[in-house]
């Protein structure tokens, strides 16, 4: 096996164990990890992308019951360390780069973060600028948003069923008082209860229940 074929298994190996131990909620071995293939000089992206397979899980066996709200809690100050160790390496790679501006928040009525933020770090890993609003954010928000940011994607983080309908206004609104000259190519819909007859239902112009999917969606809409 070849130096450079060697280096890769060894990374990809490590890359596994990442998403398994942020899965585990094991923060220490996590922060280790990232340490480990930040040293092995790894894409800063496989690093996001295989946080992002971690936190998946997280999200699944939240479902089931098997984690509670301590434990997204405890998911989030992870993501946050890693994300402060490898969101600095994604910018030197792309200096000065900025393909698109995205205004992302979770909508009125809904407090979940850790999505929002999955798809925070991965976008910005791509090269775009992210205004990110936070939870419980009313539509007015996103309108001063729009004005103050100019962006060219607004993204919705909705994860509980309840407040689709909170989501389906917050977007009728927007495009309906978004003057034209501000309007953004596409208002994204995401989260776990998102799927095409929700994403079509709510208004939405494009949608995904997966992060780095809205990624891609972003990328095809700005035509990267």
């Amino acid at each position: 096996m070849t130096p450079d074929k060697s280096l890769e298994k060894s990374q990809d190996k490590i890359l596994g164990s990442l998403s398994s131990k942020i899965a585990d909620l094991d923060e220490d071995a996590c922060l280790d990890l990232t340490r480990h293939l930040i040293a092995l000089k790894t894409d800063p992206l496989k690093i996001l992308e295989h946080s992002h397979k971690g936190m998946v899980e997280i999200g699944k066996r939240y479902e089931k019951g098997q984690y509670f709200i301590s434990g997204l809690i405890m998911a989030g100050e992870i993501m946050q360390g890693i994300n402060q160790m490898v969101l600095p390496l994604t910018l030197e790679s792309r200096p000065g780069e900025n393909i698109g501006r995205v205004v992302i928040g979770t909508v009125e009525g809904d407090i979940h973060f850790i999505g929002k933020d999955i798809f925070k770090a991965l976008i910005r890993g791509h090269g775009f600028a992210v205004h990110d609003l936070g939870v419980n954010v009313p539509q007015n928000r996103f309108l001063s948003a729009i004005y103050e940011f100019k962006p060219d994607i607004v993204g919705f983080s909705c994860l509980i069923s309840s407040s689709l309908d909170t989501l389906k206004a917050t977007i009728a609104y927007l495009k309906a008082v978004v003057p034209e000259d501000l309007a953004p190519e596409a208002y994204l819909a995401g989260g776990r209860s998102m799927t095409p007859r929700t994403g079509r239902m709510v208004g939405a112009d494009l949608y995904t229940d997966d992060s780095m999917e809205g990624v891609r969606l972003c990328q095809k809409a700005l035509k990267w």
